[in-house]
């Protein structure tokens, strides 16, 4: 390969990926032509894309950005896989396309700068909250002490209350009330 054309290759993978900070390294090689177009329609589905790429020209253009970390797993036939959400939901989608497709390679994921390698690593990272899900989290692990306080604050006008009620209750049917029982 000529050098201007490594450099416009180099150029493309500098605009593609100057604004991913975290994604998934996979090895496509083996799988058929059916499944491939089937895999690439469905991620697009979830807004991921798939990006082949040359492995040395890769690492030149990784350097730097927060997809460096994914330069050792640079081995053989490689794409890059991001979008969604966050790279949480690409390795929850790869990781279930890896049990239909007996070929799809989960070679290594990347997210906020630590690398998760291999298979097991990007299952491990499948099975971290998404952002949504950790906001989520968060805002309950907050508001639970404000709910345990509100409850204890009004537990006391609850019992109150019950006593008011059975007092009206009892009046309603006519029985006395004997304050000192």
């Amino acid at each position: 390969m000529s050098k201007p054309v490594k450099e416009m290759i180099l150029a493309e993978y500098h605009r593609r990926f100057q604004d991913v900070a975290d994604a998934l390294l996979i090895d496509v090689r083996g799988i058929d032509a059916n499944d491939n177009n089937t895999l690439r329609m469905d991620l697009g589905k979830h807004d991921i894309r798939i990006t082949v790429v040359k492995n040395t020209l890769a690492r030149k253009a990784f350097v730097g950005t927060g997809l460096e970390p994914l330069t050792v797993a640079l081995q053989g036939p490689s794409a890059v896989v991001w979008g969604a959400e966050s790279v949480v939901d690409v390795a929850r989608q790869l990781v279930e396309w890896a049990r239909k497709v007996e070929h799809l390679e989960l070679k290594a994921a990347v997210l906020d700068g630590q690398i998760f390698e291999g298979a097991e690593g990007v299952k491990r990272l499948s099975a971290f909250p998404t952002r949504l899900e950790a906001q989520a989290k968060v805002v309950q692990l907050a508001l639970s002490p404000a709910a345990a306080v509100m409850g204890a604050a009004l537990a006391p006008g609850a019992g109150i209350l019950g006593i008011v009620k059975e007092i009206q209750t009892r009046l309603e049917r006519g029985d006395t009330i004997n304050p000192n029982p």
